[in-house]
């Protein structure tokens, strides 16, 4: 099943076994024995890697239970990256979906923030606490509703689905969180070749809509202005991104890696450098989830509750009355060309990398690997 599909089934289905379906028993305190848990997460990358603190979390809490994930083709590989995840499942492979359905759990915890169908799943299980965003009728699924905002940082948010089971989530968000396999590690040095051991800058220029991608003539401005300097440049991407890493390293220099590195060998580059440049992307999420400092271009996405936090990650964005335009995980097409995100400039990017580097070589962090 693809993604385009499971939306449809969310609207036509989700919808309305969602009016259906009774309401669970009502929760009287938290959960104390906890042996077993599910955690729900369709959707993309971003999403499941800010929802790891939650696991690492629970593991922290109930280090014997059985921890397992219902998850997507898309995303599964993230909680690979997860060394307390015991199993993962995926959403939109039949067999395995009815796999977790038929299961039975203490606590399940639905991480959707909005479409129906992952909480009806939810609901389905057999489990006595059943926890989830109370962001529509979805609310009614759940014996722990938890309230979501707009402008708390995402990951946050996620480790707000806690609440129900007595933790404070405020002491859990506790990063670098993301693990790489050292196998995987290997194949990054392989692939890196030459740079396997130096220091370099890691450019990302996909998106997962037109509005978010800033452009390759940008990017290639950024690289020629850090390899001028002595800076070397790797770009990340995936199949669709090839021809544009290829724009930008053609000329200037630097490796193209879009294409060739599973989601796995992407992050343990990344891992490696000494900062990632990205617009609002699941990779992004993966260097903050790897402790990596970045440099971010946002537009029509919220910065407040996307872009990374603290000094180690500089965040562009430019204020139009109409940014940012994205609500309830939906962007508009733009009729000005995402202005919001185009008349962000590369020399004040380049600029903002080399900050970034300073910082880095004087505490000694220009090069880390093995993280």
């Amino acid at each position: 099943m693809n993604t385009l599909f499971l939306k449809k089934i969310d609207a036509i289905i989700g919808s309305g076994l969602t009016h259906l379906l009774t309401r669970p028993a009502p929760m009287d305190s938290p959960p104390t024995d906890v042996r077993r848990l599910l955690l729900i997460r369709p959707g993309g990358i971003g999403d499941a890697v800010l929802l790891v603190p939650v696991l690492r979390a629970l593991r922290r809490r109930w280090p014997e239970a059985k921890l397992h994930v219902l998850a997507e083709r898309r995303n599964a590989a993230v909680f690979g990256m997860c060394p307390d995840v015991d199993a993962v499942f995926r959403y939109d492979k039949p067999k395995e979906l009815l796999t977790a359905l038929g299961g039975r759990y203490d606590v399940v915890i639905d991480s959707e923030q909005w479409h129906t169908l992952s909480a009806v799943i939810g609901r389905l299980i057999r489990s006595s606490v059943k926890i989830g965003f109370a962001t529509n009728a979805r609310k009614k699924l759940f014996n722990g509703p938890v309230a979501y905002g707009q402008r708390a940082y995402e990951a946050e948010s996620f480790l707000d689905l806690l609440r129900p089971l007595g933790f404070d989530s405020s002491k859990d968000l506790q990063i670098p969180f993301l693990e790489i396999d050292p196998a995987v590690q290997g194949r990054a040095g392989e692939l890196l070749g030459d740079l396997h051991n130096k220091s370099f800058v890691v450019l990302f220029p996909g998106a997962s809509i037109p509005e978010r991608r800033w452009g390759a003539e940008n990017f290639k401005a950024v690289a020629n202005a850090l390899v001028e300097k002595g800076v070397p440049v790797v770009v990340v991407g995936g199949r669709e991104d090839v021809a544009e890493g290829t724009k930008i390293v053609t000329g200037a220099g630097g490796l193209n890696l879009a294409g060739r590195a599973s989601l796995p060998e992407t992050a343990a580059v990344i891992a490696r450098c000494a900062v990632l440049v990205s617009g609002d992307s699941g990779v992004l999420h993966l260097a903050v989830g790897l402790g990596r400092p970045t440099v971010s271009l946002f537009g029509p996405g919220i910065a407040e509750k996307w872009a990374p936090r603290g000094e180690r990650h500089i965040v562009f964005r430019r204020d139009f009355p109409c940014s940012p335009c994205t609500r309830f995980g939906y962007t508009p097409p733009c009729p000005i060309n995402a202005r919001c995100l185009a008349e962000i400039l590369p020399e004040e990017v380049s600029v903002a990398v080399g900050r970034l580097l300073v910082k880095l070589e004087a505490k000694n962090e220009g090069l880390s690997i093995g993280r």
